[in-house]
């Protein structure tokens, strides 16, 4: 037995211990996912959830007399997340930073060192432009150290922005009111807003006339030309006097030029072309078209296939594409369409410095087509990829090709003109058609034929202000200037509407008072930050950081010499904007005293006057001139938490009646229920009656 149980106690453990995995660190937890099924057990994938380290909320969080040295923390909230990261780092054999492959995303991997006490130096940073199986796994066998450069420059944005609005914020806050903000890109932005209005509010329109003539033939042809000098047309006189000329003239055909005309397509998306596009296009917000682009770049589980990244990285200048991508487009292409659309086109950046780090936003397949997977996409997510998609696969096709005839027809002294186009060739427009693009069809003419004139026609016209922005033409405007980057548009965007310095009227940016007093002062005193040229000239610094051509904090300490003066004057100066208060007609049922309309990020409100005594607030009623089919009280127009517009009973809590479209008063002929406005007819209110009708008919 002793035998025995000495055998038992030298018996050596079969157990092996555990493998020690690579740990890959990324940003989002829906990425994390994603990457996690496409590698195998001995990897483990971890996400910081954005930044870990960042400045401190709650001050200015700069040395500025220690040369602008930032104090970095840690960010309140992610303890448990930085826990969770330092304990699987130490478990593992080693530490891959996969964060985005942009700017912002070097600076999280930066922090993400520091935390992990990782060597920066090390080959510890991968990228990749697409998120799918092969595209990680190749990464992975490429690391390298973390791109000082690229962080500096974010550090050089991010401090600058800090002391741009650390500092000049609390100035609003005493001079106007309380709540508001300036930034280095925000403010000119918001002046650019504000120019563009004050230019709209002195516009004076003026008269100008247009004269055609329409021919037997079937066609018309406008005034271009008297005595070979460009004819412009103030008032009706004038057009009836060059009408008397005309009249009894003869009109000949002087010359006929035809041409063959190719329309070469649009390069692929950059970010800024994407947010312009899905605004022109699909409506939507530059926020929502970053948020959607997001997530089909992090992943969608598609059915059939499972989860893939369906576009490249989504932020970027750059129009270039892979030779593997563009390979694939063109066999796609050849397959689909014809050998004769396919191309070889190149396109080229503006900026070769910066723009060039990424490709253009594409679709990691092209044969993934959008309709063929649609019913695993939510409709925003089916509609901005079918954009990336189309936008992509035209850019590898051929020029559409058009004949063009131009006709010149001279009455004596006065030169008429007539142009047409017939397609001859779709070429990318097959995939990407082009609002407007209508073909104008000139019959047979030859020179020196006589033309018999069946009518004369004079069109009264007056010059037009200058449009006011949309998001689309904001963020065109921002990026010719060069102010701010892609990537910021959709926040600054988000920023001056939530501030109250703009609002939304339909489409169109328009700035408020409160956007005009704050862009006075901000021009008045710190001039540098509001100017556009000034604005741009930062940028190309900042970009030069980036490329190791300056040393951020030279960059920092030139610009904060004349913005520290500034901000001394700005403090003595700047006397007190009183807000106007509009007063309304509703008196406060707690304490008697009137109700001010006052306004949010959310539209107008009621405030009582006697704030803070009273904090009272009610939302101002729009009634519809339509009475509840239940309790009988008004239906008013109310929004959603999402900002959706629906009409509900103005009794509510007590009544819950509501409708997401618009009531009318007038009932249902077979049950009696309310009829309400749908597109062109009108519907029965009724769950179970289906009766409906044409709202002309109303």
């Amino acid at each position: 037995m002793a035998e025995a149980r000495s055998n038992t106690s030298t018996k050596k453990s079969t157990k092996k211990p555990a493998r020690k995995k690579t740990l890959i660190v990324v940003e989002s937890p829906s990425k994390a996912k994603v990457i996690g099924k496409y590698l195998g057990s001995s990897y483990k994938v971890i996400a910081s959830v954005g930044h870990v380290r960042d400045l401190p909320k709650s001050r200015l969080g700069i040395d500025i007399d220690n040369n602008f040295e930032p104090g970095y923390i840690n960010i309140r909230g992610k303890g448990d997340t930085i826990k969770e990261l330092k304990k699987a780092a130490k478990q593992a054999s080693r530490v891959l930073l996969a964060t985005d492959p942009d700017r912002e995303g070097e600076a999280i991997s930066w922090h993400l060192a520091y935390i992990l006490d990782i060597d920066p130096t090390s080959d510890c940073r991968i990228l990749f432009n697409e998120i799918n199986k092969e595209a990680v796994k190749k990464a992975i066998k490429k690391p390298r150290p973390i791109d000082q450069n690229l962080v500096d420059a974010q550090q050089a944005r991010r401090v600058l922005d800090r002391l741009v609005g650390y500092q000049i914020s609390p100035l609003l806050w005493q001079k106007v009111k309380r709540g508001l903000s300036a930034g280095r890109v925000q403010s000119a932005a918001l002046k650019m807003i504000c120019d563009r209005e004050t230019e709209i509010q002195a516009f004076v329109p003026e008269e100008y006339w247009n004269f055609f003539v329409d021919f037997e033939k079937g066609f018309s042809a406008q005034l271009v030309r008297k005595s070979q000098k460009k004819i412009q047309i103030a008032t009706e006189e004038e057009a009836s006097l060059i009408e008397k000329d005309v009249v009894n003239g003869s009109y000949r055909v002087d010359s006929v030029t035809k041409k063959e005309r190719q329309n070469k397509p649009y390069a692929p998306f950059t970010t800024s072309a994407l947010q312009q596009d899905a605004s022109i296009k699909l409506n939507f917000q530059t926020k929502k078209t970053m948020q959607v682009a997001q997530q089909l770049y992090e992943g969608i589980d598609i059915a059939g296939i499972g989860v893939r990244g369906l576009i490249t990285y989504l932020r970027t200048d750059s129009v270039r594409i892979s030779d593997a991508a563009k390979a694939d487009a063109s066999s796609f292409i050849k397959e689909t369409y014809g050998e004769e659309y396919a191309a070889q086109n190149v396109f080229i950046n503006k900026n070769k410095d910066i723009q060039d780090a990424h490709e253009a936003i594409r679709p990691t397949d092209v044969r993934l087509l959008p309709d063929e997977i649609k019913d695993s996409l939510t409709s925003d997510q089916y509609k901005l990829y079918q954009l990336i998609w189309k936008r992509f696969v035209a850019s590898q096709m051929k020029s559409s090709r058009y004949h063009t005839v131009t006709a010149v027809i001279m009455n004596g002294e006065y030169e008429f003109r007539a142009s047409g186009s017939h397609l001859l060739f779709d070429g990318w427009r097959k995939v990407y058609p082009v609002a407007g693009d209508k073909e104008i069809l000139l019959p047979e003419l030859a020179e020196g034929e006589l033309l018999v004139p069946e009518k004369i026609r004079k069109e009264q016209k007056f010059t037009q202000p200058p449009a006011r922005y949309t998001e689309a033409g904001l963020v065109k405007e921002m990026e010719e200037s060069n102010i701010g980057r892609p990537s910021t548009y959709a926040a600054v965007i988000t920023t001056l509407t939530g501030r109250n310095y703009v609002k939304r009227e339909k489409k169109n940016l328009v700035p408020t008072q409160l956007g005009f007093d704050v862009t006075k002062i901000m021009s008045e005193y710190f001039g540098d930050i509001v100017d556009v040229e000034f604005t741009g000239e930062m940028e190309d610094k900042l970009d030069d950081v980036e490329l190791g051509r300056e040393a951020w904090k030279e960059v920092i300490a030139e610009f904060y010499k004349g913005f520290s003066e500034e901000l001394k004057v700005a403090e003595q100066e700047i006397e007190k904007i009183e807000q106007e208060v509009e007063v309304s007609d509703e008196i406060c049922e707690k304490c008697g005293r009137p109700m001010l309309i006052k306004e949010s990020r959310y539209g107008k409100f009621l405030a009582c006057s006697g704030y803070p005594d009273c904090k009272n607030t009610k939302p101002i009623l729009k009634k519809i001139g339509v009475a509840c089919p239940k309790c009988g009280r008004d239906l008013v127009e109310k929004r959603s938490r999402r900002g959706r517009i629906f009409y509900g009973c103005s009794g509510y809590p007590d009544c819950d009646v509501s409708f997401w479209d618009r009531p009318v008063n007038e009932r249902c002929p077979k049950c009696g229920s309310l009829l309400l406005m749908k597109g062109r007819n009108l519907v029965c209110s009724g769950e179970s009656c289906d009766f409906k009708k044409p709202r002309q008919e109303a």
